[in-house]
């Protein structure tokens, strides 16, 4: 990479990753409970998570000062040298709280509005991942490259389902209908780790609603510089109602079989 600026973001974003990574994996504490919920009772939020953001965003804050802050955990500056991070400091956090080890921290920046670089730490599956705008994706300082393209029909998808009952009811109803029509579906629990296994070629698409933007941020970058294809509802970018990645030849039928069975609405 040749930008110094670009490069600039990479390191503060991969050294904040790794520190926040470290505590929630070094600090869990045995009797670790929920500090509060979200969406629905089941859907926590761990003294963990706060913990991390704020490490992340002090950090951040300290080196660059000017920049904005978008955090699931409530960091919000609008910021004056046009670069704001979007971060999710721990993305799965359901995961965590059981002791699963498919959890991550998340963190992108975004210049202009645009995603220059995104960055994904999972401190339990020992990897790291980044991307930098135009600049490839990496898993361990190795370049990532998704699959090659399969048909729908031999496609591994994975997704994600909400924390609301009446919304994952239809999620699982859309899920049941497309089982038949692929290889198989996972359930891993973290977007931004799903978003960089498409990117590493484990699997061949992932599709989600009701995601944020710090669930995409960095994974959505992650995975369109390892060179799948990402958006939302067809001609549109991912957003709440729908996001999809996979491989070029995966992508428009998942996204046109989505359409279909009505995934991006409750």
């Amino acid at each position: 990479m040749t930008d110094p600026f670009l490069s600039e973001l990479l390191d503060l974003a991969l050294e904040a990753a790794r520190r926040a990574g470290a505590l929630l994996r070094d600090g869990r504490p045995a009797d670790l409970g929920v500090a509060a919920t979200k969406s629905s009772p089941i859907d926590v939020v761990t003294e963990m998570d706060i913990r991390a953001e704020k490490l992340i965003t002090g950090f951040l804050a300290e080196h660059r000062p000017a920049d904005g802050f978008l955090g699931e955990e409530g960091a919000s500056s609008e910021g004056t040298s046009g670069i704001r991070w979007v971060i999710d400091p721990l993305d799965g956090t359901v995961n965590y709280l059981y002791g699963l080890p498919t959890w991550a921290v998340s963190i992108a920046a975004e210049r202009d509005g645009e995603r220059v670089v995104g960055v994904v730490e999972a401190p339990m599956r020992r990897e790291t991942f980044h991307a930098v705008l135009g600049g490839g994706a990496f898993g361990n300082g190795e370049a990532l490259h998704c699959r090659p393209a399969a048909p729908l029909d031999q496609a591994l998808v994975s997704t994600g389902f909400n924390y609301v009952t009446e919304v994952r009811t239809h999620q699982a109803a859309v899920a049941e209908r497309m089982i038949p029509r692929l290889r198989d579906i996972r359930r891993g629990g973290s977007a931004a780790v799903d978003l960089c296994d498409v990117a590493a070629g484990r699997l061949d698409g992932y599709y989600e609603r009701g995601l944020h933007p710090w669930d995409l941020a960095a994974g959505d970058l992650i995975a369109r510089e390892a060179g799948a294809l990402t958006g939302g509802r067809p001609g549109l970018p991912a957003d709440r109602d729908l996001a999809v990645a996979a491989t070029p030849g995966v992508f428009e039928p998942l996204q046109v079989l989505l359409e279909e069975l009505g995934a991006w609405h409750d």
